[in-house]
């Protein structure tokens, strides 16, 4: 064996989420691609079972209440809370990232004052966010500014109404900065809408502790919800008053069935609610969930960098020098946990690495991408992946 192998099995013997990988339907490949689609909880199979059978097939339509179809969105939202930082009633879960990051960016322009007539993105976000901000300020009436995370400070004025960004750069897994640019925000009387699809279950965000107004995120990344699993919605306690949502549909309405023709808004997160709840998904997200009992934000954010340490170091190992460049940060405060690699022939190689059973993914033009998810992923996948990495790259 070789050093980095025996280092990697001591590594495992004394990882302390290592038994956590038994929570999971995890085959012999090295799946690196859990900040794309997360691996399956064991469990959840058994549970939508019972839910389409029981639930659905012999109670019906009871399951609203007796089976607590109806409060999923909150109860849900409350289960998520502690892995991003925030008290029960502020998140409610539903409805995809984009249509949350329209709701979100719409609802903070309503709560600026009418001069503020500019909106704030990041100009290396996900596309979608994007596309979203800019439909966003046409429908509002403002000037969309597409930035760098870096340059916010500098771009905030008196006139910026919210800052859209991303809490971790999907291509390199750089990690942005929230307390700052949170606070950059506010002292220039803006509100700071977050996206934190590629951190939460990753890392510690602490959305109360630094005031953040407004944020959104996928489920079906590190929180393993599955395939197009629903979103979530977080809305800081303070704010809720004021939230004016953009799609005010019955399921935010102070009486749902009271099927008034005048709208009236729910109190709280609950006003982040449109229509009636994708039962099927929410509820397997809801067991999705059960892998975080016990489990630590603050050690698994420990281990994703030991990780992703690791693995850069048996990538320079393994590969000839200057094969390979790495894009994502180096210090642990602006890394996120993934490792994103450039190289020239990059969709062709990760087609031979996945070949050999290392799941990764490629972004286009000439990035591997390397999501290193805390609860399954160990020290021995990470040398393998970055061992048949240098063969591949011969």
């Amino acid at each position: 064996m070789s050093e980095l192998t025996l280092h990697a099995e001591k590594l495992d013997a004394e990882d302390e989420l290592a038994s956590l990988r038994d929570r999971f339907v995890l085959d012999d490949a090295v799946y690196l691609d859990g900040n794309s689609l997360g691996a399956l909880p064991a469990h959840v199979p058994g549970r939508l079972a019972d839910v389409v059978r029981r639930e659905w097939g012999e109670l019906r339509i009871r399951s609203w209440e007796e089976s607590g179809w109806w409060t999923a969105p909150e109860r849900i939202g409350d289960r998520i809370a502690p892995l991003v930082g925030a008290a029960p009633g502020q998140i409610v879960v539903g409805d995809s990232t984009s249509v949350n990051v329209f709701k979100a960016l719409v609802a903070a322009v309503r709560m600026a004052d009418d001069d503020r007539d500019e909106l704030l993105v990041d100009a290396t976000t996900f596309p979608t966010d994007g596309y979203i901000a800019a439909s966003a300020a046409r429908l509002t009436g403002r000037t969309l500014r597409p930035v760098t995370p870096a340059e916010v400070p500098g771009a905030l004025s008196r006139r910026t109404a919210a800052v859209l960004l991303n809490h971790v750069d999907y291509r390199t897994g750089r990690l942005h900065d929230l307390p700052a640019l949170t606070a950059a925000a506010h002292a220039s009387g803006a509100l700071a809408v977050w996206d934190l699809c590629h951190s939460a279950g990753a890392l510690p965000v602490g959305l109360d502790e630094h005031g953040v107004d407004l944020a959104v995120g996928c489920t079906y990344k590190y929180l393993n919800g599955g395939p197009g699993s629903p979103a979530y919605l977080y809305v800081r306690e303070e704010l809720q008053d004021r939230f004016d949502s953009p799609l005010p549909g019955w399921n935010s309405h102070a009486e749902p069935f009271g099927m008034s023709p005048d709208y009236a808004p729910a109190p709280g997160a609950l006003r982040g609610r449109v229509g009636t709840p994708d039962i099927l998904s929410l509820l397997a997200l809801e067991a999705a969930l059960d892998v975080w009992d016990g489990v630590s934000v603050t050690a698994v954010r420990a281990k994703s960098l030991a990780l992703t340490d690791f693995f850069l170091r048996c990538v320079a190992a393994y590969t000839e020098p200057g094969r390979v460049e790495c894009v994502t940060p180096e210090r642990h405060a602006e890394r996120g946990s993934q490792i994103a690699l450039r190289c020239p022939d990059a969709g062709e190689v990760m087609k031979r690495l996945i070949a050999r059973g290392v799941v990764g993914d490629f972004r286009h033009p000439d990035i591997l991408r390397f999501g290193f998810t805390p609860l399954y992923v160990g020290f021995r996948d990470v040398e393998r992946a970055a061992r048949v990495l240098g063969e591949e790259l011969v």
